[in-house]
Order: structure tokens, then C-alpha cells, then sequence
């Protein structure tokens, strides 16, 4: 057969109803047939296994079917094995059946050689053997990792026509392939048509949703599996939803998964530490992010558990503590790539440790030999922008080797907004424009630099444009963590059943806060009644009628903090001798005793 890509196949063929009768094979005894499996389990490598085959050779045992099945799963399955010898040992076999041809596509599988294992498949089919209920997991496990949609379409066909669409394991495998090629609903459609599920069934359709970040629907699933039959969560389902947690900042559904992990599993394994790791990190808990990282082994921490580390001690302002832990990583001997050097130049961005990061950026090119990529000249521009270095990050930018996206204009406006330098402001707005930027953000951050400047007419020029082009102010929301529920609030939000509690609130907020000498930071296109308005405040607000004085109050913004909120969330935090932890789009913010962890710097 002439091998070609899986992807370039038009079709795979039918198979044939029955496979060609085999000649009757001799037998052999029992005794010989242990003393050669003995044999084959002590192989450690393929020289051990070569001495092995032809020792089985001289026997002439390879003419004993069980015999040369096992010789061949052993080759193409042991972690030492090589497919090309079991590819020669498969073509001396004169009729090789289905479960020689499902141990080639398996042994395919864990080479991670995807379209070779469709192409044995293919391969079987036109030589008419019967593919069984085995052949289907593994080859819709090769068409989900390519992926290939088409061909695990195909594959779903032959499932039909062979009468295996009822069995389990194949029904849990259609549903992973389509939730890994990105057809949600195919996969929804198998799994609700399903007579019977495991737990394997539920993996598979939670696991859908979180590859595609569906992940309110995650946590749904799972209450959903816990209602249908109590089943008792397995480690993946967990770790899904611990991905869930993560995106969604829902601390204490995290917890709750993290004490059933310690109660139920002997030892956590390196995934399930780091994805524990990464969620109390993104939920705003460092404190116990950096307990679970101290307390892994030397032995098992990878590549990714220092990344997650590194990057989430980025987000949170510890900038000299996530120096360290790259530090740490270097001496273990992990060397870093370029998603590691992203995390360090954000944690060198977001504490302002401008030294640091030129010598981080330098050390990536010349030492590790990484070509940046337009992220490292993105974190590069953010750190010289912040420090007020503007000229600096201008050069940067025209120096950059590839041509500058909207996010390096875009953090180059923000900083020319921070520092008001408008002449800069007025380059990276252009350039953004001329980008085609469909972010309102840019152009409400331009014409404020224009009306602080007292440049009325190109205010009111940016603003035409933005509305001519059909751009509006993307509404600012949060959403608050009480008593294991998110509840969304958006800016001058009347429509919660506590309306009324929630801005008596405020108002007493507000009046506390004048004996502070708290003024509203108002920019000239603000209203003094919007700003009351604003969402973080309203689930403060909300957060402090339904908690208990002293409990830490976690909130999640779609939009950057303001300045105004920043200030005002200080105070808050020292009248009602409260924590409070917001995450924004970029970083969090850790409020406590009128001081926040960023020392304003942000």
C-alpha cells in the first residue's frame, strides 16, 4: 500500500463483513508458552528484546499465534520498544488479525504518531480484517490528538455500521474527539444518548468544555454527575474543574476540590499539584499557592510548575519573589523557554524593576539563545512604559525585528497616559487606528489625554470616530465570591433582588469615606453620580451586607481598575478593617489596612 498523509485520504473504505480464514497454526505446550512470556517480561531494552526474538526464532514459537501477538505487543507497546521493528516483525506475519493491527495503532498512539496510526487503520480495513470494539478508542484518541475531524467523523460511521455505537468505551471516545476538535454539540449529542455512563463518560464531556473554556459549564456537568448517580469524581474530572476554578476565580469551590483530593488520593501527582498550584495563584490565594510549591518535591517539579509559579507571582506584584523562584529553577538544571521568560519580564514589568528586566531580556538572547518574540517586546515596552521611560519604549518599539501589534501600541498608549506624554499618546493612537483596533478603550484613553490638554477639537474628532465605526464603551462588570457563588454585578446596576441593601450601603460607604478626605477622581467626561455607580463598588457593597466583619471579600473585574476604585477600595479596606483581593484584566490587587500590594504602582 503506498502510504500517504491521513489528511490528503478521501475516504476510508468499508470494511468487509468477514475476514479471511486463517490455516490451522501447530500447537505447542503450555510449558513452553510460560517459559517464553518469563522471557519476554525481563526485557528492559530493545538489545535484551532482539536476543529474546531470536532465541523465540530457533524455537520456532513464532508459528504459535499467541505467541507472535505477545512478542509484538511487547515491541510496539514496553516504553523501550521501537515501532519500525515491530513494523517488520507485523509484515512477516501471513495474515495478521485485528488485534495485531489495533497493537500497531496503539503502539503508534504513545510514539505520538497520529497519522500513521489512521493509516494502519486504513490499511486494516483494505485488507479486510474486522475492526472490533478495541480498533475505535484508539483511533478516535489519533483523529482527536491531529486533529482530524473528517476522519473521526468517518471513524463514527464505521462505528454504526459494525453495531458498536452502544458500547461504552467507544460512545466516551466519540464524545473526547469531538470536544477536542471543537464540536461542543456532536459531543453533547453522543453523551446525552448514551443508555449507560461511568465516570470515564463524564471526564470526557467535562474535559470538552474545559479545552474549549466553556467553563461555567464545567461546573455545571459536574453538579449534574453528582446528582445523576453520586458518582465519585476520578483525578482528571478534577483537574478540569480546577481549570474552572482558575478562569472563573472561585476560591472556595477550589478549596472544597482540594480537600477531596487529599482525602481520597494517596499522592497527588506533578498535573494535579500544578493545576492546585495555578488555581490559588489566579484565585488571589498566594499565601497557599506558595505552601503547595514549597512543599512539592525537588524531584517533581517541571518546567511547568515553575512557569506557573513564576507567572503567578507576576500577576500578583512580587516581582523580587518570582526572580527567586526562576533563580531556584536555573539551578535545578530546568532550562527555560520562552514562556518562563514571559513570566519573568511581566514580574520585572508589574514591580517596576526595570534593571532586572534588561539584564532578564539580555540574558534570554545571549545566554539562552531564545529569539524574543513580540510577547518579550511587549513585556519590554510595558516595563520601560511604566517607569515613565516613554523615549525608551518609543526606540524599542521601531527597533522591534517584526512589525508591532495592538498590544504593544496599546500598552504604549497607557503609559503615555499615565505619564502624559500626549505627543507619544498621539503615535500608538494612530498606529492602533490604523491597526483597525475595535477596542473603544483606545479611543475614550486618547480623547481623555486630548480634553486634559484642553484640545477640544480632537476630542471631540476621536469620539466622532469611535461612533462612526459603530464602537461603544465596553460596560465594566464584577463579580464577587459569597458564600460559594459568583454574582455578577455591572456599572449602575439596579436589577439585583438586594437593590435596596446594596446602595443603603453605599451611601454609608460614602459617607465614612468623607471623613477620610476621600474626593472622587473625576476625569472630564465623568459624572461625580457615575462614578458612585461603578461596579466594584456595588460588590463591595453587596460583599459587606452578606459576610461577616472581618472575612476576606475576592472580587473579579472584566476591565483595568480605575484610579478612582483604587483609591476608594484603600479606604474601604481600613474603615471596615477588611481584606480585599481584586483581579483585574492584568494583575491583582491586594487591599489591607489602606495599602494595596502594587504601592501603586500598576
Amino acid at each position: 500500500m503506498i502510504r500517504t498523509s491521513v489528511l490528503h485520504q478521501n475516504h476510508l473504505l468499508v470494511p468487509q463483513e468477514d475476514p479471511p480464514q486463517t490455516a490451522l497454526q501447530p500447537s505447542f505446550k503450555s510449558g513452553e508458552k510460560e517459559c517464553y512470556l518469563s522471557f519476554l517480561k525481563k526485557c528492559r531494552n530493545m538489545k535484551e528484546f532482539k536476543q529474546a526474538h531470536a532465541h523465540i526464532l530457533k524455537l520456532g514459537l513464532l508459528l504459535d499465534p499467541f505467541c507472535a501477538s505477545n512478542l509484538l505487543s511487547t515491541c510496539a507497546l514496553s516504553d523501550w520498544g521501537s515501532m519500525d521493528y515491530a513494523r517488520s516483525m507485523f509484515d512477516e506475519m501471513p495474515e495478521p488479525g485485528s488485534f495485531q493491527f489495533n497493537t500497531l495503532i496503539r503502539g503508534h498512539l504513545k510514539d505520538t504518531n497520529m497519522e500513521e496510526a489512521l493509516l494502519t487503520y486504513i490499511e486494516m480495513v483494505e485488507r479486510g480484517v474486522k475492526p472490533d470494539n478495541f480498533t475505535y478508542p484508539s483511533l478516535l484518541k489519533a483523529c482527536a490528538r491531529l486533529p482530524a475531524l473528517a476522519e473521526g467523523m468517518q471513524a463514527h460511521g464505521h462505528v454504526f455500521k459494525l453495531g458498536f455505537h452502544d458500547d461504552i468505551f467507544v460512545q466516551n471516545s466519540l464524545v473526547s474527539m469531538y470536544g477536542k476538535c471543537g464540536e461542543i454539540g456532536l459531543s453533547c449529542a453522543v453523551f446525552e444518548q448514551m443508555n449507560e455512563r461511568n465516570v470515564a463518560s463524564w471526564s470526557a464531556i467535562i474535559a470538552a468544555h474545559s479545552s474549549l473554556g466553556m467553563w461555567n459549564d464545567c461546573l455545571r456537568l459536574l453538579g449534574d454527575m453528582n446528582r445523576e448517580k453520586n458518582w465519585k469524581a476520578e483525578e482528571s474530572i478534577l483537574v478540569s474543574v480546577l481549570s474552572a476554578c482558575t478562569h472563573l476565580g472561585v476560591l472556595d469551590l477550589g478549596r472544597s476540590v482540594h480537600g477531596f483530593l487529599l482525602r481520597n488520593m494517596t499522592g497527588l501527582n506533578v498535573i494535579v499539584e500544578t493545576s492546585l498550584l495555578e488555581m490559588y495563584m489566579k484565585c488571589g490565594n498566594v499565601d497557599k499557592g506558595m505552601h503547595i510549591f514549597q512543599n512539592m518535591a525537588k524531584e517533581k517539579k517541571n518546567k511547568m510548575s515553575y512557569s506557573v509559579m513564576i507567572s503567578g507571582l507576576a500577576m500578583h506584584g512580587y516581582g523580587r519573589e518570582s526572580l527567586r523562584v526562576f533563580g531556584e529553577m536555573i539551578q535545578q538544571g530546568l532550562e527555560p523557554d520562552d514562556v518562563v521568560y514571559v513570566g519573568v519580564l511581566t514580574a520585572c514589568s508589574h514591580a517596576g524593576l526595570v534593571r532586572e528586566g534588561l539584564q532578564c531580556f539580555d540574558r534570554m538572547k545571549l545566554e539562552q539563545r531564545i529569539e524574543p518574540t513580540i510577547q518579550h517586546y511587549g513585556c519590554m515596552v510595558d516595563l520601560l512604559g511604566r517607569a515613565g521611560k516613554i523615549n525608551e519604549a518609543l526606540e524599542l518599539v521601531k527597533a522591534m525585528p517584526m512589525e508591532p501589534n495592538d498590544v504593544v501600541w496599546r500598552s504604549l498608549l497607557s503609559a503615555s497616559n499615565a505619564h502624559g506624554d500626549l505627543e507619544t499618546g498621539e503615535v500608538a493612537g494612530r498606529r492602533l487606528f490604523e491597526l483597525n483596533s475595535h477596542k473603544s478603550s483606545d479611543y475614550v484613553v486618547l480623547s481623555n489625554m486630548y480634553a486634559r490638554a484642553g484640545r477640544w477639537t480632537d476630542m471631540a474628532r476621536t469620539r466622532t470616530e469611535m461612533h462612526s465605526k459603530g464602537l461603544n464603551q465596553r460596560p465594566g462588570s464584577c463579580s464577587v465570591e459569597v458564600k460559594r457563588k459568583m454574582h455578577r454585578f455591572v456599572s449602575q446596576d439596579a436589577g439585583h433582588p438586594q437593590n435596596k441593601s446594596i446602595y443603603e450601603m453605599m451611601y454609608q460607604m460614602e459617607w465614612q469615606l468623607k471623613f477620610e478626605g476621600y474626593a472622587p477622581e473625576i476625569d472630564e467626561e465623568e459624572k461625580k453620580q457615575r462614578l458612585k455607580g461603578h461596579s466594584q463598588k456595588i460588590a463591595i457593597a453587596f460583599a459587606l451586607i452578606n459576610t461577616s466583619a472581618g472575612c476576606s471579600i475576592r472580587i473579579v473585574r472584566n476591565l483595568r481598575m480605575c484610579n478612582d476604585c483604587h483609591t476608594y477600595t484603600k479606604l474601604i479596606s481600613m474603615i471596615f478593617d477588611r481584606e480585599i483581593t481584586v483581579r483585574d484584566r492584568n494583575r491583582f490587587h491586594h487591599f489591607k489596612d489602606g495599602v494595596c500590594s502594587c504601592r501603586d504602582y500598576w
